[in-house]
């Protein structure tokens, strides 16, 4: 079959791709922290990050659907982009895409329940999304460890986007514990 992959090799075209999404989700978080003028962060600040990462996690969601509908070449097979059935997963995805949408929507306009400091709250998520991308980091060494036939690439499509899903959190829990 023309275009067909080896077992556990990660296209080419993928590799790409996950190094664009994991330098833009560092570059991200360094240009948020560049970005800030005083302590208190601008909503609109904010939501300009944080539509960044949304639009990123969508990627991955539709990514996904495109491996299970169509099986391009360039993207490895289904089993490598998630532990959990899909059938539980796309469910869960789409809600927190709804829900990072509502924050976005509620800081873009400066006005609604997200737009509303909560410093204590901004406290606990910055240390929630420090820990959630340490432990994907722990993740991707135990399996680079594991799977040495895979290394770098192989399995880390979730990974990645948890640490997208990670920088998002660390955006919004600085822009309430700015406050």
């Amino acid at each position: 079959m023309a275009g067909a992959q080896e077992v556990g090799a990660t296209p080419p075209l993928t590799k790409a791709l996950l190094i664009t999404a994991a330098a833009a989700t560092v570059a991200g978080i360094v240009g948020f922290t560049q970005a800030r003028s005083s302590s208190a962060i601008d909503p609109q600040l904010a939501a300009g990050y944080l539509w960044f990462y949304s639009a990123l996690f969508l990627v991955r969601v539709a990514g996904q659907l495109v491996v299970r509908t169509r099986r391009p070449g360039w993207l490895p097979p289904d089993d490598e982009w998630n532990l959990t059935p899909y059938r539980y997963l796309l469910p869960v995805q789409l809600t927190i895409l709804g829900l990072m949408v509502w924050i976005d929507v509620d800081l873009s306009r400066n006005a609604g329940f997200w737009a509303a400091p909560k410093p204590n709250f901004g406290q606990a998520l910055r240390w929630f999304a420090s820990a959630y991308a340490v432990s994907m980091l722990v993740r991707y060494l135990v399996r680079t460890w594991r799977y040495r036939d895979e290394r770098w690439f192989g399995g880390t499509i979730p990974i990645v986007f948890h640490w997208v899903l990670a920088s998002y959190l660390w955006v919004l829990g600085s822009f309430h514990a700015s406050y």
